[in-house]
């Protein structure tokens, strides 16, 4: 019996992906809570500590989307080999690291391994449930918050151990999945089983979402490198050309408007992640409590409840399931920035429920609606989220709060902000961030140095209530989609054997 005619799924194979998952996240998790070692014990700059952050984010969409072109040429295994690689030889280097450069490499290895991690787990685990794609790659998912609550039980419980033994505790997941992955054989892509060609596959993003996804990898790829915008253009327009030529495409339009959706979509979920326990920190000091433990308590929720996504998508569909997970999200972020005491739960609570299944029931419908387009479609949306993300979402909910901040701060203490406005920098899309000068605060007296830090936490908190205008902009999108299929008799998967819509 072929691969593609097998009719249960290898369970081992679902987990060897799941727990590749768990290490991905894990890495993420570890990397953010020992950058502050590193930076004493090697002398790094900010400017290189963001360096060394950024080299294990960009690199991830450069093997996400590389991969997902050729994957299917490769194979799985060997994109999972090289993923194994990626991930234990990084975790060496950075180990054994003797500076700035080593750890720079060993960033952007691990993440060259991440990305093709997520470029193969994603069709994989769609082709091998081509009837509950939803449901099972919400099952999947359930392993990135997973890996964020060990890694935030490793901050809080291993906080006085040496970074160096963090870092070789990534070698333990990575070895476990290693072991499962070993003797496991790969489906055919449903795409290439039902012989659907290639140029059908790259005809599904077209050029308006080639367009997207170059934009940002190229304009990444270019700020690190330090690229005249000339070159970055240039490679620009030579994709969205070339693809052009060869597929005659725009992309398809609900494709599209998925790619738009996931930048927004990245940053309320990782995003807010990313931030969400400096953010909540002023209140949970108050109650004496780390404020490590609501990104924990959140992603201990999403945890379960990807879980448990069946029964729900079967009941609400994937679009309705994103229109509720929406719009509590926006409720569970206006929720946080109000809440206080003990009520910062109940708002967790709420928030962690409207995050869970925004990320995986979206790559769920794409490969519902999208089998044509294979792995490139599924990771396409994934390469532009996280970019989205690393590039405009999560810089520009630190740009909100700096904005915030010295607006308050003019408005309530016009003396305290002449005295300490410092000079304003580049942030992000041409926007520059007011910033407070720290020579010049350290100058204050003790009263106006108290007047700013309460203006901050304040409007630390106040922030999440802002951010809440993406999911309200993914909330309109989704119930447009919702009213489309319904005047089209309802939503239906894309079934690749039979033909039907």
């Amino acid at each position: 019996m072929s691969q593609t005619e097998a009719p249960l799924p290898d369970k081992k194979l679902f987990w060897a992906c799941f727990v590749a998952l768990v290490a991905t996240s894990f890495v993420f998790s570890v990397r953010s809570m020992v950058i502050g070692d590193w930076q004493t014990e090697f002398n790094l700059s900010e400017t290189q500590k963001g360096q060394i952050l950024g080299a294990g984010l960009w690199p991830f969409a450069i093997t996400i989307v590389v991969f997902s072109l050729i994957i299917d040429k490769i194979g799985y295994k060997t994109a999972a080999f090289f993923a194994i690689f990626c991930q234990i030889a990084s975790t060496i280097i950075i180990i054994f690291a003797n500076g700035y450069w080593a750890l720079w490499i060993g960033s952007f290895v691990v993440a060259l391994g991440n990305g093709t991690v997520e470029a193969y787990i994603n069709p994989v685990v769609a082709t091998m449930y081509k009837k509950q794609k939803t449901k099972w790659l919400n099952i999947l998912h359930a392993g990135w918050p997973l890996g964020l609550v060990i890694g935030g039980l490793v901050a809080i419980f291993l906080k006085d151990q040496t970074w160096q033994l963090k870092m070789g505790l990534l070698l333990v997941p990575v070895i476990f999945y290693t072991i499962l992955t070993l003797p496991c054989k790969f489906p055919v892509n449903e795409r290439v089983a039902a012989g659907v060609p290639y140029r059908d596959m790259l005809k599904e993003v077209g050029v308006l979402g080639f367009l997207i996804i170059g934009y940002l990898l190229f304009n990444e790829i270019g700020r690190v490198f330090d690229l005249p915008m000339a070159v970055v253009w240039t490679l620009i327009a030579a994709t969205v050309i070339g693809v052009g030529i060869y597929t005659k495409s725009p992309g398809a339009p609900i494709f599209l408007i998925m790619l738009v959706t996931i930048g927004p979509l990245a940053t309320t979920e990782l995003g807010t992640d990313t931030w969400i326990t400096e953010l909540m920190e002023p209140e949970m000091t108050k109650l004496g409590i780390n404020a490590g433990w609501v990104l924990i308590y959140t992603s201990l929720i999403m945890t379960v409840l990807r879980f448990c996504a069946g029964p729900i998508v079967h009941r609400l569909s994937p679009l309705g399931l994103l229109m509720a997970s929406a719009a509590l999200a926006v409720c569970g972020l206006i929720f946080l920035s109000k809440a206080v005491g003990i009520t910062i739960l109940l708002a967790a609570t709420l928030y962690g429920f409207g995050k869970t299944f925004l990320w995986p029931t979206t790559l769920g419908i794409v490969a519902e609606r999208f089998p044509k387009g294979g792995a490139l479609t599924l990771n396409g949306v994934s390469a532009v989220g996280v970019l989205f993300m690393g590039i405009i979402g999560a810089p520009l909910i630190g740009l909100v709060q700096d904005q915030s901040v010295d607006a308050d701060l003019l408005a309530k203490q016009p003396a305290i902000h002449a005295k300490v406005v410092g000079e304003p920098e580049k942030a992000i899309l041409g926007l520059e961030a007011p910033t407070i000068n720290g020579e010049k605060l350290a100058a204050a007296t003790e009263e106006e140095q108290a007047a700013v830090t309460e203006i901050q936490e304040a409007q630390k908190k106040a922030t999440l209530a802002r951010i809440a205008i993406l999911p309200v902009f993914m909330l309109l999108c989704y119930i447009g989609l919702f009213f489309y299929f319904k005047s089209r008799g309802g939503y239906k998967p894309v079934d690749l054997e039979s033909g039907a819509h």
